[in-house]
């Protein structure tokens, strides 16, 4: 639709009154059961919080988009969002948007002076790419409901001293455990994640074979992860996971194959190699080829003749 509505939420309080819920008992964070947060209206929507936002819905029937990637929610998922990224919910013409599980809020301020302000920033899935968003098995969905349930308990209770210590080691608690879990994912998707492998492999292939290397220079972990549709934190830590390997040794090891073929095939002296390969220095080009095969060009170049 051309007339998308823009809500933008600078509290938690906010956020409350406009899906017709009580006021938070706590200004700063909150803890939601969506099933009994008001539906929407048929239309598209964009959100955007000031705050953390970490949720679990089953059972919902609208189409989402986080940036510019479609949300998949074909299966119990939870997927987390920071302060000032946007979200475009879609509900269908006369259907009542339908939704199950928990949502969980906290306002950075809730974080000021304590570890987790800057600790939580370090949380790789918070810039995920949407259609990898977390799926549950139903003993995981366990213990994330049991820690977001016991976190609203603790700020039910009489808030003193120790609540917001409390509070912040039972939210560390959940991200940890989300992040064991992605790892897990990274390894049981492996269908889905060897895809993005194959994929990366050709982009490399055919940036190197284009005359973008030589006016460019070699292409950036930023834009492998953008042609993949997907962020270079998630990128790198599903390389991690499959290969060992960053995005970023992935570009160099394609690049020295290619390094390798014209040292082995053609005439060409090591400058004019370098800066084929979109290198300004050849300096720079020799000291990385060592330093991957422990020859240097001219001296991988000799063992063929």
């Amino acid at each position: 639709m051309a007339n998308t509505q823009l809500h933008r939420f600078k509290t938690i309080s906010e956020f409350h009154q406009f899906r017709e819920l009580p006021k938070p008992e706590h200004p700063l964070i909150s803890v939601i059961n969506l099933e009994f947060i008001k539906q929407l209206p048929a239309n598209e929507m964009s959100f955007v919080k000031n705050f953390y936002s970490i949720a679990l819905k089953r059972n919902f029937n609208a189409k989402m988009k986080y940036g510019q990637q479609d949300f998949d929610f074909d299966e119990g998922i939870m997927f987390f969002m920071s302060p000032g990224q946007v979200l475009k919910i879609d509900v269908e013409k006369d259907t009542a948007l339908k939704q199950s599980g928990w949502m969980l809020l906290v306002h950075p301020d809730f974080l000021w002076n304590t570890p987790m302000a800057k600790t939580i920033k370090q949380y790789e899935y918070f810039d995920y790419s949407v259609n990898e968003a977390l799926f549950l098995s139903e003993k995981e969905e366990t213990i994330i409901v049991g820690i977001m349930q016991s976190i609203r308990q603790e700020y039910h209770s009489n808030i003193d001293k120790f609540s917001q210590d409390i509070i912040i080691a039972q939210l560390e608690l959940l991200l940890n455990y989300a992040d064991r879990f992605y790892h897990r994912q990274f390894i049981t998707r492996r269908i889905t994640n060897h895809n993005i492998l194959n994929r990366l492999e050709d982009i490399i292939t055919e940036f190197l074979s284009s005359d973008l290397l030589a006016k460019r220079g070699l292409p950036s972990v930023q834009y492998v992860a953008e042609a993949l549709n997907v962020s270079p934190n998630y990128l790198s830590g599903l390389l991690k996971v499959l290969t060992g390997q960053s995005t970023q040794q992935h570009i160099h090891n394609k690049l020295i194959e290619k390094a390798k073929e014209k040292l082995s095939t053609t005439d060409l002296s090591v400058s004019e190699i370098a800066y084929e390969l979109g290198f300004e220095h050849p300096q720079s080009f020799s000291k990385l080829f060592k330093t991957k095969t422990n020859l240097s060009p001219l001296e991988f170049r000799k063992s063929f003749n």
